[in-house]
């Protein structure tokens, strides 16, 4: 469930970017574009590299020792009082809604739950960047992740900043509320379920008639874009946070590793 008011903090000088180990394994070059794009918006990342997983494949099969062990490894790793912002808003809502639940509400962890934040609520309510698009004229739909929609409430923030940008003509998908299937463990659990799912998700983001589509959640999408790839459908999906980096002028150059290299270092 969303909350209902959540008070945010003026906008920082550096934050923690948590990348995800979907992002780490399947698409590194979104952790470096969120890593640009926060840097052209005057903000320094730093990247524990020591990070992994948030636990939460453990905590949803059941094992709450395993997922206390592996959330208690990531909370020392973001030791500053700085803001930690999240590539997922499945992930974001393992550390914000569930932590505490698996230290039975402990100060220390409600504290740093309180200091995460999924990407584009961040930009949205903390930056609050005035955007400027500079990319040709486009058509696209968002997909919001299950977790980020009914469990963060975020679903809106992505639609805000898409909607600053003059060229990009965002175009609802029927079913938008709809899951894309993969759920993480339910996947592998009940996969001809899963697929079903991800085949009637991606009937309507090619309904849609648009370019390409944005999601906020790298499980969704290597779910949405293997199912496209397996149907020899040309429509594919990456991360919003790419998407905005590319559409406001951050420059293929600080989007490499190297010029990036500086700022992960930076986190000690």
């Amino acid at each position: 469930m969303a909350e209902a008011i959540r008070i945010y903090p003026p906008k920082p000088d550096r934050v923690y970017l948590f990348g995800t180990c979907l992002v780490d394994s399947f698409s590194p070059q979104t952790g470096l574009d969120a890593i640009a794009l926060l840097k052209y918006l005057g903000i320094e990342a730093a990247f524990p590299h020591a990070q992994t997983c948030c636990g939460q494949p453990a905590y949803n099969s059941g094992y709450d020792r395993e997922a206390r062990a592996v959330a208690r490894s990531q909370m020392d790793l973001f030791p500053e009082p700085w803001p930690i912002v999240i590539l997922s808003g499945s992930c974001g809502g393992m550390m914000r809604k569930h932590y505490p639940a698996l230290f039975d509400q402990a100060s220390e962890v409600v504290a740093f739950t309180e200091r995460v934040f999924e990407f584009t609520e961040f930009l949205r309510h903390v930056v609050q960047p005035t955007l400027t698009d500079q990319g040709d004229p486009t058509r696209v739909t968002l997909h919001t992740s299950c977790a980020g929609r009914r469990e963060l409430g975020i679903h809106e923030h992505g639609l805000a900043l898409l909607g600053q940008l003059q060229q990009v003509h965002l175009v609802p998908h029927d079913y938008q509320e709809e899951c894309c299937g993969f759920g993480g463990t339910f996947s592998v659990k009940h996969a001809n379920i899963s697929a079903a799912m991800a085949e009637d998700k991606t009937r309507n983001l090619l309904g849609a008639g648009v370019d390409e589509f944005v999601s906020t959640d790298w499980g969704c999408m290597l779910n949405l874009n293997t199912t496209l790839e397996y149907a020899q459908q040309p429509l594919r999906g990456r991360h919003l946070i790419s998407f905005l980096a590319e559409r406001i002028g951050v420059s293929e150059a600080d989007r490499q590793p190297g010029a990036t290299q500086v700022l992960a270092e930076a986190a000690g």
